[in-house]
């Protein structure tokens, strides 16, 4: 049987899953144009970036690795990796991929103060030279943390539904 919530609470809850979801539309079009020094103003200076490997197992809660991820980093990192595509010789972004980010699937799944859980889907399309064409497709474990009046994520755990990636790189953001 379902707990029953006042209006007041279904509309505040309604109102800061719309924010979010405007948010992660306005990320998606920063990575999408390339803006990543614009990006990286979106995480908080203690930010955690995780994509794990996924492992395939015959059943169980061991889908997940916390051992080896293909992506572990903070903003320095994240930071690094921005000014390492801006060199103008990053073989694996020369000339840059066009690259789509498509969030869905947005759900606020608990908000406690300054503080919000939120888990999305996405896919993500990248396309480099005449023939490279990848799809990642995964979903989005993010926290997300009020700073001054704005959104920041401070965690994101990106889960990628594939284990094995037939990508020659991993140059993108999730």
């Amino acid at each position: 049987m379902g707990v029953a919530v006042r209006a007041g609470e279904q509309t505040a809850h309604r109102d800061v899953t719309r924010e979010i979801e405007e948010f992660f539309y306005a990320e998606a079009d920063l990575l999408d144009e390339r803006r990543f020094e614009d990006w990286l103003e979106l995480l908080t200076d203690d930010v955690r970036y995780v994509v794990p490997v996924q492992q395939d197992v015959q059943s169980g809660p061991d889908w997940q690795s916390d051992d080896v991820a293909w992506f572990d980093e903070g903003k320095e990192t994240l930071t690094q990796r921005v000014l390492q595509l801006r060199t103008g010789v990053h073989w694996a972004e020369e000339p840059p991929s066009r690259v789509s980010h498509l969030i869905s699937n947005v759900r606020v799944v608990r908000v406690h103060g300054d503080e919000a859980m939120v888990r999305s889907r996405f896919l993500v399309h990248r396309s480099r030279l005449a023939d490279e064409v990848d799809l990642f497709v995964g979903r989005r474990e993010d926290t997300l943390r009020q700073v001054d009046g704005s959104w920041r994520i401070a965690h994101r755990t990106v889960l990628l539904d594939q284990n094995v990636l037939q990508a020659k790189n991993l140059t993108i953001f999730f």
